[in-house]
């Protein structure tokens, strides 16, 4: 038999996995472009694999400045692999941990587990030392990578996103999320499918932006005057920040709008712009100046989504209190807009020098907008499904309890002692459903179907001996 290997070991080893596995990809493609670029006539590999691992860092807030400017914004794309990345490891962690600790039938018994915990921990620490390690060495005087935000984003990713991985694979996840009330599972799966409906529609709007102008961004390209591997890693980096224009256009459905440097606003009912970068995605911007007069209806889009997401979600809870469908649709819209705003705060910051400073959505207008519209969105959604719910009931299905195995049939006496009319049916009826059909009523004797005919067999064999015919 296979000796099982300790629990720190197999923690210290998902824990470096997760970061050379994505950290190893950057660094690759990192240098691959560098060659593709001028065919490694500039620059030594060297170079380009502090690229890629200043690429990996920027994925965690790091942060970096480029000729003296900062950047601080989070390309959410690779922040998304990243975190995928990290799933990943968590999960084949827990795969590995699954053995440890107490069993199932212990763990249903309430039985006390550190495994998760024990190897979470591991887990991140890792994960945050090989972080710092990175950062130190990849990390220049030019450069100046946040080694607080590396800390930060790593504990984000390694304790929440990792453990939650080891969690899964181990099995545990399961066992204590039955022990979460069924009301606030129910209100976090719908608010997360209501930002997902969300994301979809933002997704839709910047798309439909983008290819409405889309001549622009290619005039960007051809501007550009790149190379082969030049234009891929730019086309590759654009990818990477479309999540962040995601995150914009739905910002500017709910109406607060973006900056796109400062003292600059682009929403649906005034859209404020200067000079801006070279950069492609930029061609989904609308033009500076007074804006079309359909725009400022587009602030309606977000409520009704919410009304729409939870009327359809009745039939997974349908509810007949009024107060209990307002305030599940109530509470999924507001989970669902503390988690947007929570993305919109990520999705800005700084993307180069002077007005280039200021990026992004303003995160505490953004919260109370979508409070307000997914809320009560939401709420009106709500009202809407128990109105529906009350008007059209769900079909009720009975289900018929199978017999215990060890359950008697029962029959039920009269006052003289023999077996009522209707009682052999509610005997046969008890039989076949595993309740004592014939006990009628709570004061009539009822008699074991087997132990009546056993002692009707003994006064048989009495009453025998005692005859001579039958003896």
């Amino acid at each position: 038999m296979t000796p099982q290997r300790s629990l720190a070991l197999i923690a210290v080893r998902g824990g470096l996995a997760a970061v050379a596995v994505p950290l190893g990809i950057l660094m690759l493609i990192a240098l691959i472009g560098w060659f593709l670029s001028d065919g490694g006539m500039h620059g030594s590999p060297r170079d380009a694999l502090r690229v890629g691992a200043l690429g990996w860092l920027v994925a965690h807030g790091s942060g970096v400045h480029i000729r003296g400017a900062e950047v601080t914004a989070v390309p959410i794309g690779l922040t998304l692999l990243t975190a995928y990345a990290v799933w990943r490891g968590g999960a084949r962690t827990g795969e590995q941990l699954s053995s440890h600790g107490p069993d199932a039938l212990a763990l249903s018994d309430g039985e006390r587990d550190l495994t998760v915990p024990s190897g979470a921990m591991i887990f991140t620490t890792v994960y945050v030392l090989a972080a710092l390690a990175v950062a130190i060495v990849a990390g220049s005087l030019e450069t100046q990578p946040s080694l607080g935000a590396v800390v930060f984003w790593s504990l984000v990713l390694a304790g929440g996103v990792g453990t939650a991985g080891i969690a899964t694979g181990s099995g545990r996840a399961a066992v204590w999320l039955a022990r979460v009330p069924l009301p606030v599972r129910d209100t976090v799966v719908d608010a997360v499918r209501m930002l997902g409906w969300f994301l979809s529609v933002s997704a839709i709007a910047f798309v439909v932006a983008f290819a409405i102008d889309g001549a622009a961004a290619l005039n960007v390209f051809s501007r550009l005057g790149t190379n082969l591997g030049g234009g891929i890693a730019f086309l590759v980096m654009c990818l990477l920040v479309v999540p962040n224009a995601v995150i914009f256009a739905g910002s500017y459905l709910l109406g607060p709008g973006f900056a796109v440097g400062t003292h600059t606003l682009v929403s649906p009912t005034v859209v404020v712009l200067g000079p801006v970068p070279l950069f492609p995605l930029l061609a989904a911007l609308p033009d500076d100046g007074p804006t079309p007069v359909w725009t400022p209806f587009l602030v309606a889009l977000p409520p009704l989504l919410a009304a729409v997401f939870v009327v359809r979600r009745r039939h997974a809870h349908p509810d007949t209190g009024w107060d209990v469908g307002a305030l599940r649709g109530l509470s999924a819209g507001v989970v669902a807009a503390v988690l947007f705003a929570m993305l919109a705060a990520v999705a800005g910051g700084s993307v180069g020098p002077g007005r280039m400073a200021d990026v992004g959505p303003a995160v505490g207008s953004v919260l109370f907008h979508a409070i307000v519209s997914l809320g009560i969105g939401g709420l009106v959604g709500g009202v809407v499904a128990t109105w529906l719910t009350r008007r059209n009931p769900p079909p009720v299905e009975v289900v018929q309890a199978r017999p215990a195995p060890d359950s008697e049939p029962t029959v039920v006496l009269g006052a003289k002692g023999g077996v009522k009319g209707d009682a052999k049916r509610d005997a046969k009826r008890a039989a076949e459903r595993g309740t004592d059909g014939g006990a009628s009523s709570a004061n009539e004797p009822t008699i074991p179907l087997l132990g009546r005919l056993l002692r009707r067999k003994e006064a048989d064999e009495t009453v025998a001996g005692k005859d001579p015919d039958r003896g």
